[in-house]
């Protein structure tokens, strides 16, 4: 894996030259885990659509990694810019949607 260095405000993780949003860091671990597992999942499920040549699949499969990316703090409202509650809520709401 490429180099990975954290921003001086920890906010974003520098990767081969690109800057990428770091995750929540007042995630719990276990949530943390289970977002990650999903996002993880997602992924593979966006690779096997695509090789099915499935677009209906690999659509909903892009909804489950942008839902498990908003949950970890990765895609809208900045993490930094949100009270604690906030954020609570929005990785609670991911893992309800992602869930079975």
């Amino acid at each position: 894996m490429a180099d990975v260095q954290r921003s001086d405000d920890g906010r974003h993780l520098l990767i081969g030259g690109r800057r990428w949003r770091a995750s929540d860091p007042e995630l719990p671990e276990d949530v943390r885990r289970r977002l990650v597992d999903h996002l993880m999942d997602a992924r593979r499920a966006v690779a096997a659509a695509r090789r099915a040549d499935d677009r209906e699949a690999e659509r909903r499969a892009r909804a489950r990694v942008h839902t498990a990316k908003t949950g970890l703090g990765e895609r809208g409202t900045p993490w930094w810019e949100q009270p604690l509650p906030d954020r609570r809520t929005r990785w609670e709401e991911a893992l309800r949607a992602l869930d079975p």
